[in-house]
């Protein structure tokens, strides 16, 4: 399975083809899935469609180094967390995968990029060693070729007058920032720019006190002078992310899948429409494992698109992740 393979995905039956060959190849390849396939008594050899697939627990990730390849580890993802949380930790062998991954998403869902300019909020990613998601920003901030790009902590004046000379220049904006960093800012620095593409990450870092979903983009919105706010769904152990452009409605990019599963009884998968945790399919996971079952609680739609809902009791709070609504 080769990059061109996966990122030319264009329908299901090419993304139920590629699934069922990316799963023989780490039920084989990587250790602990297939332990972890074993223990279950499963015969990989007898998984034929995409619905028998096994789902690896999230929380793997923080104590194993989840591989399908035995080449060289290239960078090592990890996650944030409270004090005295475990971390998990993404090794990553090739990391042009999660490259193309991320430009051909975020270009499937907001065009050239070098059409636009990124300014990231992001404060606490960038106080931290081995962040995603500063990985991406950076490499879009670079991509984008704009001067006014680029990475803000606590200056908020600085941005401020950023925001103000990209809407007198009437330039397309993307403003991505941790949600915390976000509400800080429009406390302080509220603006009126209806053109700006605001995204949140999600994320309060314990910094503030959680919020539902719409309490929090109604606030945004007011605080930018927006219509909506953008999301981003993604975390440390995958290499692709949804998007949603309002109401916390979120697409994946063809090589990207959500299926929810019984609450109660982890192998039943559930119909659309109905409430379960997040199981994520991400085909260009391939070097670790593509086949991942998170600790959110979502509801998928018939189009395929899905919803956050929350997360588990005991779950621990995550960078990420987005707020229960």
């Amino acid at each position: 399975m080769n990059k061109q393979q996966v990122f030319s995905i264009k329908n299901e039956q090419q993304f139920n083809k590629a699934a069922l060959q990316v799963f023989r190849h780490q039920a084989e390849n990587c250790i602990i899935y297939k332990e972890f396939i074993a223990g279950l008594n499963i015969d990989p050899l007898k998984i034929i469609t995409v619905d028998q697939i096994p789902f690896l627990p999230i929380e793997f990730f923080k104590t194993y180094a989840v591989l399908s390849s035995a080449d060289h580890v290239e960078v090592v993802f990890t996650s944030s967390g409270t004090t005295g949380i475990t971390t998990s930790s993404h090794f990553v062998t090739d990391v042009s995968w999660y490259v193309e991954s991320f430009r051909s998403a975020f270009r499937l869902f907001y065009g050239a990029i070098e059409n636009c300019a990124v300014l990231a909020l992001l404060p606490s990613y960038l106080e931290r060693e081995g962040s995603s998601l500063i990985y991406m920003a950076d490499d879009l901030i670079k991509q984008s070729n704009n001067p006014d790009s680029g990475f803000f902590l606590y200056n908020h004046d600085e941005l401020y007058q950023r925001l103000k000379k990209q809407q007198q220049a009437q330039k397309p904006t993307l403003l991505i920032g941790v949600t915390f960093a976000l509400l800080d800012f429009v406390e302080s620095h509220a603006v009126n720019f209806p053109e700006l593409i605001v995204m949140e990450t999600g994320g309060m870092k314990g910094r503030r006190k959680e919020m539902i979903r719409e309490e929090l983009h109604e606030q945004l919105c007011w605080g930018f002078g927006v219509d909506r706010i953008h999301s981003e769904y993604g975390m440390t152990e995958l290499l692709s992310q949804a998007y949603s452009k309002g109401d916390g409605i979120f697409n994946c990019p063809p090589w990207m899948k959500i299926i929810t599963r019984d609450t109660n009884d982890p192998m039943t998968l559930l119909n659309n429409g109905k409430t379960g945790g997040i199981n994520v399919i991400d085909l260009a996971n391939i070097n670790s494992c593509s086949f991942i079952a998170t600790q959110d609680l979502g509801k998928v739609y018939a189009d395929n698109s899905f919803e956050v809902l929350g997360r588990f009791d005991n779950s621990d709070v995550r960078g990420c992740n987005l707020l229960i609504s």
